[in-house]
């Protein structure tokens, strides 16, 4: 199964490490160092021209992808609670 995470961009469920609140984990100093060491690296997807409400982490290969979307974190979870009940 597949988690749409915005601006026509999928990810398999099975790749998803976690999905987080932007505005609920940036307080602590080391969600914004992963985050600032993901960006330098260029290991972050910034899939929102709005503003962003959550970032998923996912695994790809043997590297971490970070996706950066404007859509809320519950909303992310309903849709992949939707998807297992299908």
């Amino acid at each position: 199964m597949y988690l749409h995470l915005g601006q026509n961009i999928v990810v398999n469920y099975r790749d998803i490490i976690g999905i987080f609140d932007i505005d609920k984990t940036t307080v602590r100093k080391i969600s914004r160092d992963f985050l600032a060491s993901a960006e330098k690296s260029g290991r972050v997807i910034n899939v929102s021209m709005e503003l962003p409400k959550s970032f998923i982490v996912c695994k790809k290969g043997s590297d971490t992808i970070v996706y950066i979307s404007q859509i809320s974190p519950a909303t992310l979870l309903k849709r992949s609670s939707y998807a297992e009940n299908v």
